[in-house]
């Protein structure tokens, strides 16, 4: 593998979580989650630094506390439940520029909301984007058998389909298997070009590397809340639990 490129991690940690409060540091395993992206990026062999953006204090002793540097408090304005990923790492960015001098080559972007990652995976996803100079982006997803010619939207009470797909009449009753496969993104890992976001304005650009993972814990509701800590017992993750307890 190759480390000669400026990789740094970045893990988004706001404080103002509604659908759980503080979720960014619910304990899991009796860590934080926060904690458990941190490892995963230290246990990296290509991650060169490992940087969190939030807006809380409290957050950011934790941070620091697992190894992470946390050299500003993210703005208010980009902290409310409307912001985005792309104004976080705009700001990020131009921090860079100001107090590194340099802007990273790759941001590998690693979400506390799913927690449960082996690193050699992150290192390959990483690798794989290296190999692939093309890609403006890359991002992890799993198999799913849903579809969007499947689904719809409400207007005026009536259904209407998201997506149609011309070759058939009412597509939407058509079996899944006549439908392209579909992925859907997890945040096991993701990776951007901060070029391409300074140059085209676009976070992931229009050539996204798709990066196949196993299914993981995504958690934005109680429920996959207690499905991760069920999954934490799996010997796949025998090693961040070791990491995460020293």
């Amino acid at each position: 593998m190759s480390n000669e490129l400026d990789i740094v991690a970045l893990v988004p940690a706001r404080s103002g979580s509604k659908g759980i409060k503080d979720k960014n540091i619910l304990p899991l395993g009796g860590q934080p989650l926060i904690g458990f992206s941190i490892i995963v990026a230290k246990q990296s062999k290509l991650i060169n630094q490992v940087y969190v953006t939030t807006d809380s204090k409290k957050y950011c002793h934790i941070s620091e506390t697992y190894g992470a540097s946390v050299p500003f408090l993210r703005p208010i304005e980009i902290s409310g439940d409307m912001s985005t990923d792309k104004e976080f790492f705009l700001h990020f960015i131009e921090w860079c520029r100001s107090e590194r001098k340099k802007i990273p080559d790759m941001i590998v972007h690693l979400r506390p909301s799913t927690p449960l990652r082996d690193f050699h995976l992150v290192d390959k996803a990483i690798q794989k984007f290296i190999d692939n100079p093309k890609a403006s982006a890359l991002r992890s997803c799993q198999s799913t058998e849903l579809t969007p010619y499947k689904m719809f939207f409400e207007g005026d009470g009536y259904m209407e389909p998201c997506m149609i797909d011309v070759n058939y009449k009412e597509s939407y009753n058509q079996p899944r298997q006549a439908f392209q496969k579909t992925y859907l993104p997890n945040g096991y890992v993701d990776i951007i070009r901060p070029e391409v976001l300074i140059d085209t304005g676009l976070l992931h650009g229009n050539k996204i590397l798709l990066n196949l993972t196993p299914a993981t814990a995504d958690i934005d509701d109680i429920g996959d809340y207690e499905s991760a800590k069920q999954l934490l017992n799996n010997k796949e993750y025998s090693s961040l639990k070791e990491a995460l307890d020293k």
